[in-house]
């Protein structure tokens, strides 16, 4: 895949280096502030469950000190 990539970009190396870095920052910034906001609703990694009872983020079940 990324010999094919290489290939089909034009110009010298510097100038496939410069394209190849720019496509992957534009990529990268399409998940960040695109795909993974959209996602992160659907997917909850960050809801602990330790009593069998999920916890939303952000809240706590212990009483403060």
């Amino acid at each position: 895949m990324y010999a094919w990539l290489w290939r089909h970009l034009p110009g010298t190396w510097p100038a496939k280096t410069g394209i190849a870095l720019a496509i992957a920052a534009a990529l990268a910034a399409v998940l960040w502030w695109g795909v993974f906001p959209w996602l992160e609703p659907k997917v909850q990694i960050d809801h602990g469950v330790v009593d069998g009872t999920p916890t939303p983020a952000g809240t706590s079940t212990t009483q403060p000190r």
